[in-house]
């Protein structure tokens, strides 16, 4: 049988914007990770929705498994529970979102126009 992880630690690229790191770092956002996560292992990449906002585009973030704890020592793979505590970290790269998300030099949220 599997142990339940007390800690994952999950990363996600530094190239993040702020809106989409405000987003993810929210502890609903947490919530949502210890609840769809099942079994996992140092390594798994999984992607995940993150709302942009007003302008109605959403973005996709791979998070990558980097460590996981059970009872303070460090394991391959894990089952997640309702007590694991989910932590962040960055990793080197960019998210790949097509327009610039929420960002000065991206698209603004204006109602269109009237003809």
């Amino acid at each position: 049988m599997d142990q339940t992880a007390t800690r994952v630690v999950l990363s996600y690229p530094e190239g993040l914007s702020d809106w989409g790191r405000d987003q993810v770092e929210a502890d609903r956002y947490r919530s949502y990770f210890a609840r769809v996560l099942d079994r996992v292992a140092v390594g798994d990449v999984r992607e995940e929705f993150v709302d942009v906002g007003c302008c109605g585009d959403s973005l996709d973030v791979p998070f990558r498994v980097e460590r996981i704890e059970a009872d303070g020592d460090a394991v391959d793979a894990a089952l997640v529970g309702d007590a694991t505590a989910v932590d962040y970290e960055t990793r080197p790269g960019d998210v790949d979102g097509g327009w610039r998300v929420q960002s000065a030099s991206g698209p603004s949220c204006s109602a269109p126009e009237q003809e």
